[in-house]
C-alpha cells in the first residue's frame, strides 16, 4: 500500500508554486520537445509544433476549466458569477484535450498545413506529456477512488482507496512506450494518434468506474456515467474511423529536409 502524502506548496518570493502545476508544466514541455524533434526527424519543421504549443495550452486551460465547471462540478457556479474566469480553480483533462484539438484545427488551417502530416508526432508526444501531468494528479491525490485493499491503493485519511491519478499515469506511460516503439519501427504510419486514442479510452472508462461516490466532492454523473466516460466514447469513434482510413501523411522520409512549400512563416 502506498502511504498518503501531501506535497508542500513552494513559495518563491511573491510566486506560489503548486506541485500539480509543476507536473503539468513539465508534461507540456516534454510533449513539445518530443513532438518537435519527431517532426524534424520526419522531414517537417519542428517550429510548427513549437509554435502551436502555446495556443494549444491556452485553449486547453480555458476549455478544460469550462468543462470542469459546467459538466463535472456545476455546483461551483453558485459560488460566484466570476467563477468562469478563475481558470486556475479546476481543470478537466478531457476538456483540455478538446481545447487543444480546437486550437489545432484553427492553427493548422491558418498556417495552410495538413494536420495529417503531423498526426503521428502528436500521437507520439501527447501520451508522454499527459502521463507526466497525471503524476501531478497523483501527487495531490485529486482523483480518489472507491475503498479497496489493492496493493497500489493509497492510504487516504479515512482508509485506503484507489488513486486514479496514479493508474491513469501508469496506463499513459505504457501507451507512450508502445507508440514510441511503433514510431521508431516506422509501423502504423498515419495511425499512431488514433491508436493512442483506442488504447487510452477503455482504460480511462474503466478507471472512472472506480471513482469515489461517497465523498463530499465527487464528479457529476449523467445516466450513471461521468463526463470522461462519454469523452471516451468519442475517442473510440475517432480511433476506429482513423484506424481505418489513417491520416495519410504526405511527408518526406525521416531525416530529410522539410519541403520549402510546407515550412512555416515565422512572425505571422
Amino acid at each position: 500500500m502506498i502511504p498518503y502524502f501531501k506535497p508542500p506548496v513552494l513559495h518563491l518570493g511573491p510566486l506560489t508554486l503548486e506541485v500539480f502545476g509543476l507536473f503539468v508544466a513539465a508534461g507540456i514541455l516534454l510533449a513539445s520537445r518530443i513532438g518537435g524533434r519527431a517532426a524534424q526527424r520526419q522531414g517537417l519543421s519542428q517550429d510548427v509544433f513549437l509554435d502551436y504549443a502555446p495556443w494549444g495550452v491556452g485553449a486547453g486551460v480555458v476549455v478544460g476549466h469550462l468543462v470542469h465547471l459546467f459538466l463535472y462540478h456545476p455546483e461551483e457556479l453558485s459560488k460566484s458569477p466570476f467563477q468562469v474566469f478563475k481558470v486556475w480553480e479546476g481543470l478537466s483533462s478531457f476538456g483540455g484535450l478538446l481545447g487543444a484539438l480546437l486550437a489545432a484545427a484553427l492553427f493548422f488551417r491558418a498556417r495552410k498545413l495538413r494536420f495529417g502530416d503531423y498526426a503521428d508526432t502528436f500521437g507520439l508526444a501527447v501520451p508522454w506529456g499527459w502521463a507526466v501531468a497525471r503524476l501531478g494528479c497523483f501527487a495531490v491525490h485529486d482523483h480518489p477512488g472507491v475503498p479497496t485493499d489493492f496493493f497500489l491503493a493509497v492510504d487516504f485519511p479515512g482508509g485506503p482507496r484507489h488513486d486514479l491519478g496514479l493508474y491513469d499515469a501508469l496506463a499513459l506511460f505504457a501507451i507512450a512506450l508502445l507508440i514510441t516503439f511503433l514510431w521508431r519501427a516506422r509501423r502504423m504510419t498515419g495511425r499512431l494518434l488514433p491508436l493512442a486514442a483506442l488504447l487510452y479510452a477503455p482504460a480511462r472508462f474503466f478507471f472512472d468506474s472506480l471513482r469515489a461516490r461517497d465523498l463530499s466532492y465527487v464528479d457529476a454523473r449523467y445516466l450513471g456515467l461521468t463526463p470522461a466516460q462519454y469523452f471516451c466514447m468519442f475517442l473510440v469513434v475517432y480511433g476506429v474511423a482513423f484506424m481505418v482510413r489513417g491520416h495519410r501523411p504526405a511527408t518526406v522520409a525521416p531525416g530529410a529536409a522539410a519541403p520549402a512549400s510546407r515550412a512555416p512563416a515565422r512572425g505571422r
